[in-house]
Protein backbone atom coordinates (compact mmCIF):
# COMPACT_ATOMS: atom_id res chain seq x y z
CA UNK A 1 0.00 0.00 0.00
CA UNK A 2 1.37 3.40 -0.97
CA UNK A 3 1.77 5.90 1.82
CA UNK A 4 -0.12 8.98 0.68
CA UNK A 5 1.87 11.10 3.12
CA UNK A 6 5.26 10.02 1.79
CA UNK A 7 7.75 12.68 0.72
CA UNK A 8 8.04 10.77 -2.55
CA UNK A 9 4.45 11.72 -3.41
CA UNK A 10 5.29 15.41 -3.26
CA UNK A 11 6.33 17.25 -6.44
CA UNK A 12 10.13 17.32 -6.66
CA UNK A 13 10.04 21.11 -6.21
CA UNK A 14 8.52 20.60 -2.75
CA UNK A 15 10.83 17.85 -1.45
CA UNK A 16 13.36 19.16 1.11
CA UNK A 17 16.45 17.60 -0.45
CA UNK A 18 15.55 18.71 -3.94
CA UNK A 19 14.73 22.21 -2.69
CA UNK A 20 18.09 22.43 -0.95
CA UNK A 21 19.87 21.36 -4.15
CA UNK A 22 17.91 23.79 -6.30
CA UNK A 23 18.10 26.71 -3.88
CA UNK A 24 20.27 26.90 -0.74
CA UNK A 25 19.90 25.59 2.83
CA UNK A 26 18.83 29.09 3.89
CA UNK A 27 15.78 28.85 1.65
CA UNK A 28 14.38 25.92 3.63
CA UNK A 29 12.22 26.14 6.73
CA UNK A 30 13.47 24.69 10.01
CA UNK A 31 11.01 21.82 9.60
CA UNK A 32 12.40 21.00 6.16
CA UNK A 33 15.98 21.02 7.46
CA UNK A 34 15.04 18.76 10.37
CA UNK A 35 13.19 16.47 7.93
CA UNK A 36 16.43 16.04 5.98
CA UNK A 37 18.17 15.01 9.21
CA UNK A 38 15.41 12.49 9.98
CA UNK A 39 15.70 10.95 6.54
CA UNK A 40 12.25 9.37 6.47
CA UNK A 41 8.92 9.51 8.22
CA UNK A 42 6.78 6.68 9.54
CA UNK A 43 3.64 4.96 8.38
CA UNK A 44 1.04 7.60 7.70
CA UNK A 45 3.34 10.56 8.36
CA UNK A 46 6.07 12.09 6.24
CA UNK A 47 9.44 13.19 7.61
CA UNK A 48 8.29 16.83 7.32
CA UNK A 49 5.25 16.11 9.50
CA UNK A 50 7.41 14.32 12.09
CA UNK A 51 9.83 17.25 12.01
CA UNK A 52 6.94 19.68 12.55
CA UNK A 53 5.76 17.59 15.51
CA UNK A 54 9.25 17.73 17.02
CA UNK A 55 9.46 21.50 16.58
CA UNK A 56 5.92 21.96 17.91
CA UNK A 57 6.99 20.20 21.12
CA UNK A 58 9.37 23.14 21.74
CA UNK A 59 7.05 25.87 20.37
CA UNK A 60 9.20 26.06 17.23
CA UNK A 61 12.31 27.16 19.11
CA UNK A 62 15.62 25.64 18.02
CA UNK A 63 17.23 27.04 21.17
CA UNK A 64 14.68 25.20 23.30
CA UNK A 65 15.24 22.03 21.25
CA UNK A 66 18.98 22.32 21.93
CA UNK A 67 18.22 22.40 25.68
CA UNK A 68 16.19 19.21 25.60
CA UNK A 69 17.86 16.01 26.81
CA UNK A 70 17.79 13.14 24.35
CA UNK A 71 15.05 11.10 26.14
CA UNK A 72 12.69 14.07 25.86
CA UNK A 73 13.05 14.16 22.08
CA UNK A 74 12.15 10.48 21.83
CA UNK A 75 8.76 11.22 23.38
CA UNK A 76 7.74 12.58 19.97
CA UNK A 77 6.24 9.85 17.80
CA UNK A 78 8.64 8.98 14.99
CA UNK A 79 11.75 10.18 16.86
CA UNK A 80 13.78 7.22 18.03
CA UNK A 81 17.14 7.33 19.73
CA UNK A 82 19.12 7.31 16.48
CA UNK A 83 17.16 10.24 15.05
CA UNK A 84 17.37 12.19 18.33
CA UNK A 85 21.15 11.69 18.30
CA UNK A 86 21.33 12.97 14.71
CA UNK A 87 19.36 16.11 15.61
CA UNK A 88 21.47 16.73 18.73
CA UNK A 89 24.67 16.32 16.71
CA UNK A 90 23.47 18.88 14.15
CA UNK A 91 22.57 21.37 16.88
CA UNK A 92 25.96 20.90 18.52
CA UNK A 93 27.71 21.57 15.19
CA UNK A 94 25.74 24.80 14.95
CA UNK A 95 26.87 25.79 18.44
CA UNK A 96 30.49 25.05 17.61
CA UNK A 97 30.40 26.98 14.33
CA UNK A 98 28.98 30.02 16.12
CA UNK A 99 31.67 29.75 18.77
CA UNK A 100 34.44 29.29 16.19
CA UNK A 101 33.36 32.36 14.24
CA UNK A 102 33.33 34.50 17.37
CA UNK A 103 36.60 33.17 18.78
CA UNK A 104 38.92 34.09 15.92
CA UNK A 105 41.15 37.01 17.00
CA UNK A 106 38.70 38.26 19.60
CA UNK A 107 40.17 40.69 22.09
CA UNK A 108 38.75 40.72 25.61
CA UNK A 109 38.15 44.28 26.82
CA UNK A 110 35.07 43.64 28.96
CA UNK A 111 33.30 40.68 30.59
CA UNK A 112 30.55 40.93 27.98
CA UNK A 113 33.12 40.01 25.31
CA UNK A 114 33.57 36.63 26.97
CA UNK A 115 29.81 36.28 27.46
CA UNK A 116 29.23 36.91 23.75
CA UNK A 117 31.79 34.26 22.93
CA UNK A 118 30.51 31.56 25.26
CA UNK A 119 26.77 32.13 25.62
CA UNK A 120 25.89 30.55 22.24
CA UNK A 121 27.51 27.25 23.21
CA UNK A 122 26.78 27.16 26.94
CA UNK A 123 23.54 28.90 27.90
CA UNK A 124 21.31 26.06 26.67
CA UNK A 125 23.29 23.11 28.02
CA UNK A 126 21.40 20.70 30.31
CA UNK A 127 24.57 20.04 32.36
CA UNK A 128 27.38 22.17 33.75
CA UNK A 129 30.53 22.72 31.73
CA UNK A 130 33.69 24.33 33.03
CA UNK A 131 35.97 25.94 30.43
CA UNK A 132 38.93 28.26 30.33
CA UNK A 133 39.82 30.88 27.76
CA UNK A 134 43.57 31.36 27.49
CA UNK A 135 44.70 34.84 26.42
CA UNK A 136 47.93 36.51 25.34
CA UNK A 137 49.48 39.75 26.59
CA UNK A 138 47.00 41.77 24.49
CA UNK A 139 44.10 39.80 26.01
CA UNK A 140 43.39 38.12 22.68
CA UNK A 141 41.89 34.65 22.95
CA UNK A 142 44.42 31.93 22.18
CA UNK A 143 42.29 28.89 22.89
CA UNK A 144 39.12 27.57 24.45
CA UNK A 145 39.58 24.49 26.63
CA UNK A 146 36.81 22.28 28.00
CA UNK A 147 38.00 21.11 31.44
CA UNK A 148 35.00 19.22 32.84
CA UNK A 149 31.42 18.44 31.86
CA UNK A 150 28.45 17.17 33.79
CA UNK A 151 30.05 17.02 37.25
CA UNK A 152 27.52 17.24 40.07
CA UNK A 153 27.97 17.77 43.82
CA UNK A 154 31.71 18.24 43.60
CA UNK A 155 34.28 20.84 42.70
CA UNK A 156 34.00 21.77 39.03
CA UNK A 157 37.72 21.53 38.40
CA UNK A 158 41.10 21.24 40.07
CA UNK A 159 43.86 23.82 39.52
CA UNK A 160 46.12 21.00 38.33
CA UNK A 161 44.00 20.37 35.21
CA UNK A 162 43.32 24.05 34.57
CA UNK A 163 46.91 25.24 34.68
CA UNK A 164 48.29 22.21 32.89
CA UNK A 165 46.36 23.37 29.82
CA UNK A 166 47.23 27.03 30.42
CA UNK A 167 50.94 26.23 30.52
CA UNK A 168 50.67 24.03 27.41
CA UNK A 169 49.01 26.90 25.55
CA UNK A 170 51.72 29.34 26.70
CA UNK A 171 48.98 31.55 28.12
CA UNK A 172 49.69 34.94 29.61
CA UNK A 173 46.47 34.73 31.64
CA UNK A 174 43.20 32.79 31.76
CA UNK A 175 39.50 33.48 32.20
CA UNK A 176 37.29 30.90 33.90
CA UNK A 177 33.88 30.20 32.37
CA UNK A 178 31.09 27.89 33.44
CA UNK A 179 27.33 27.69 33.04
CA UNK A 180 24.38 27.18 35.36
CA UNK A 181 21.81 24.91 33.67
CA UNK A 182 19.10 26.43 35.88
CA UNK A 183 19.51 29.63 33.88
CA UNK A 184 20.33 31.71 36.97
CA UNK A 185 24.00 32.82 36.85
CA UNK A 186 24.14 33.91 40.50
CA UNK A 187 27.36 32.50 42.03
CA UNK A 188 27.14 29.91 44.78
CA UNK A 189 29.55 29.85 47.68
CA UNK A 190 31.19 26.88 45.98
CA UNK A 191 31.73 29.01 42.85
CA UNK A 192 33.33 31.76 44.94
CA UNK A 193 35.56 29.30 46.83
CA UNK A 194 36.70 27.63 43.62
CA UNK A 195 37.48 31.02 42.05
CA UNK A 196 39.62 31.98 45.02
CA UNK A 197 41.45 28.65 44.82
CA UNK A 198 42.18 29.16 41.11
CA UNK A 199 43.34 32.73 41.67
CA UNK A 200 45.77 31.71 44.37
CA UNK A 201 47.14 28.91 42.19
CA UNK A 202 47.51 31.32 39.26
CA UNK A 203 49.41 33.81 41.41
CA UNK A 204 51.87 31.09 42.40
CA UNK A 205 52.35 29.79 38.86
CA UNK A 206 52.50 33.25 37.27
CA UNK A 207 49.41 32.89 35.08
CA UNK A 208 46.78 35.24 36.55
CA UNK A 209 43.05 34.53 36.52
CA UNK A 210 41.46 37.66 35.06
CA UNK A 211 37.81 36.82 35.69
CA UNK A 212 35.27 34.07 36.25
CA UNK A 213 32.20 34.37 34.02
CA UNK A 214 29.06 32.41 34.90
CA UNK A 215 26.71 31.92 31.96
CA UNK A 216 22.96 31.80 32.59
CA UNK A 217 20.06 31.90 30.19
CA UNK A 218 20.38 35.14 28.22
CA UNK A 219 22.43 36.73 31.01
CA UNK A 220 25.75 36.34 32.73
CA UNK A 221 27.64 37.39 35.85
CA UNK A 222 31.28 38.46 36.14
CA UNK A 223 32.80 37.68 39.51
CA UNK A 224 35.40 40.39 38.90
CA UNK A 225 32.61 42.95 38.49
CA UNK A 226 31.03 41.69 41.71
CA UNK A 227 34.23 42.57 43.53
CA UNK A 228 35.19 38.97 44.29
CA UNK A 229 38.66 39.64 42.86
CA UNK A 230 39.48 42.53 45.21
Amino acid sequence: MVNSNSIQNLPSSERPRERLLALTPRALSSAELVAILLGSGLKGRSSIEVARDLLSSVQGSLKELARRPLPTMTNVKGIGQARAITVQAALELGRRMAHENRKNNIQINHPRDIARLYSPIMEDLPVEEFRIATVDTQHRVLSDVLITRGILNSSLAHPREVFRYAIAENAFAIILVHNHPSGDPSPSQSDINMTDQMRRAGDIIGIPVLDHIIIGRERFISLAELGIFK
